[in-house]
Parts: structure tokens; sequence; C-alpha cells
């Protein structure tokens, strides 16, 4: 495992889409959820991360406060920042690419892209979540994601060629979701997007694959799965949808709820 100096001094993504504090705010955590910053572990001062990071004091203070909202950190007055003792679960509360709910340090999800498609015409499922016309362009990606050699669901993601996201960022968007290790399209959303996104919507329902989608799975068509399908807006305006097919074997998936 990387120590915390040298995985927090790597250069960040050179995204101007992508806000400098969210860049910072997704190392730390990221640092957090491998183990880098071990829970109950104090974290370097605000200083320390920003010459570490190559960035203000200022952006550091921001990303911190809100891993702090989070329930990630923890700060102790005249002390400094520690690491919760026990981590906040990955839930459905939040916007979180699939990916990142299903895997661990130890097993990380490995994403196979099987298909990328421009449709120029959309189902009723696509115009009704994205809110476009039956004639509008979409981008369709599938994909299927594995666990310690295994499938354990398979993502179906739309989003528009125009409305909240321009047609040249539409372009952009899909151009790197053809590239390797891109990640599934709200990773990549959330990446260039950050905060902008949201909110969102999950509903779950249970169902069988099919054929073709079974096949993908490595299943038999009539496997029980779990189906979740999201939306997700920018800005307010609808830009993402997705089916999520979730087999038992992936694990459980939780809601946090407060009374």
């Amino acid at each position: 495992m990387a120590d915390r100096r040298s995985f927090l001094s790597e250069a960040l993504p050179q995204d101007p889409g992508v806000p400098l504090r969210v860049r910072v705010h997704s190392r730390i955590l990221d640092a957090i959820r491998s183990g880098v910053l071990p829970p109950a572990s104090m974290i370097p001062t605000e200083t320390e991360l920003g010459q570490l990071m190559g960035v203000s004091r200022t952006v550091v203070r921001e990303a911190l406060m809100l891993l702090e909202e989070d329930g990630f950190l923890a700060a102790r007055r005249g002390v400094g920042r520690f690491v919760a003792e026990t981590l906040p679960a990955r839930g459905l509360e939040h916007l979180r690419p699939l990916e990142e709910l299903l895997g661990t340090p130890a097993s990380p999800v490995v994403l196979d892209r099987s298909e990328v498609t421009l449709q120029r015409a959309s189902s009723t499922f696509v115009t009704e979540g994205l809110g476009v016309g039956p004639g509008d362009s979409t981008w369709f990606f599938e994909t299927v994601l594995s666990r310690d050699g295994e499938p354990v669901a398979l993502s179906q993601e739309h989003f528009p060629t125009a409305g909240a996201i321009g047609a040249q960022d539409s372009e952009t968007i899909a151009a790197a979701m053809r590239e390797a290790g891109s990640g599934s399209l709200l990773a990549l959303l959330l990446r260039r997007y950050g905060a902008r996104m949201g909110p969102g919507t999950v509903r779950l329902t249970a169902g069988v694959p099919g054929e073709s989608r079974a096949a993908l799975l490595g299943v038999p068509a009539g496997e029980p799965v779990l189906i979740a399908t999201q939306t997700a807006a920018l800005k307010g305006a609808p830009c993402y949808l997705a089916k999520h097919l979730v087999l038992g074997r992936a694990g459980y998936l939780s809601v946090l709820q407060s009374a």
C-alpha cells in the first residue's frame, strides 16, 4: 500500500470542468477508503495537505469541510482532524457510482464495457427518464461489473446528446466512455460536474435478467436480480438514466435512515 505522502502528493486529475475542491475531496476520500488514512488516524494539517497536493489552504479547507459534513472526518479543537472510527456506509441516499457501492479496497470492482451506442430514436423509458422527445438522440452505455473474477452486476446507462449537457460536452463524455479504465458514466459525470449533479432518485424492484442480459452476467435467464432504476439531474435538468441489474452474490446495498 502506498504511504500517505506519496498517495496525497500524486498529481491531481487535470479536468477544468471539475472544481479543484472536488478533486481534492476525492483524493482525500480515496485515501480514507483505501486505508492510506486509516480509521481514527490523525490526518495532515491544512498547510501540509496544501503543500502535498499543490493547492491553497482555502481549497483544502473547503474539501475537509465537506468530508466532515459527510461523516468521514472529525475535528478535535486544538488537536487536529481525525478519520472517523467508523466510516459511513456507502448507501443509495447519495449519488455514487455502482462500482463504489459494490467494491471494497480488498475486492475492487472491474468494469468491462460491452456496448457504446448512439441511439437515433429513444424508447418511452428513455424519453420519460431523460425528458427528451422520441426522435431525440441519446447515448447508451452497457457495462459488466465484476468482483473477484466473476460478474456481480450489469449497468445500462443513458444520457442525452443535448439539453442539460451541451452537444460539445456530450461528445467529449462519449469519447471518454470509449477509453479503457474510464469507469461508469455516473462516475465520469460526477468527476466532471461535481456538486452540480443532483438531485437523483433510485427505484428498486425485483426481477430477472432475460436471455441477453443473463448471457453477459453468466447466469440463467430466470436468475433473480435486484433492479435499480436510477436518475440524476444536472443543475435541476435530467441528464442521467440507468438501469442496474445486481446479482445476489454482489452482497447488500444500504440505505441510511434517520428518525
